[in-house]
């Protein structure tokens, strides 16, 4: 379980297989995870998290289909090679329900659009640090 640490929260309204998809999505749009990185098998996580290995199965199918993940012959599974665009892309897909969220909320607090931008930026420039 090279560079990947899950974080599974069993009392999360989220289902445990869909932290898992999250996390390696967001570990891969964010180049934290490089095509041909091997995830942890199935039942290292399981084991791990006690966790069913089946949840993990589901996590990893599903990304699987949607390309996020290969299956490597006696290795297990990897990130598949993706061109740099959709990986700019998928970061963007990640992020575009919070920003949404956010925009609807400040338009209902009757904020100012440029408010929210400078706050947004104060926010990131402290988190970075």
């Amino acid at each position: 379980m090279d560079g990947i640490d899950f974080h599974i929260q069993p009392s999360a309204p989220e289902p445990i297989y869909r932290q898992i998809v999250e996390q390696v999505r967001r570990l891969v749009a964010g180049g934290q995870l490089a095509p041909g990185d091997v995830l942890p098998s199935v039942r290292e996580v399981a084991a791990t998290h006690a966790i069913n290995p089946m949840t993990v199965s589901k996590a990893y199918s599903l990304l699987e289909t949607e390309g996020v993940l290969e299956r490597l012959r006696g290795k297990g599974m990897a990130v598949a090679a993706r061109p740099a665009a959709a990986a700019e892309d998928a970061r963007w897909a990640l992020i575009a329900p919070a920003l949404q969220a956010v925009a609807r909320q400040a338009r209902e607090l009757e904020l100012a659009p440029g408010e929210v931008l400078a706050r947004l930026m104060r926010t990131m420039e402290e988190t970075s640090e």
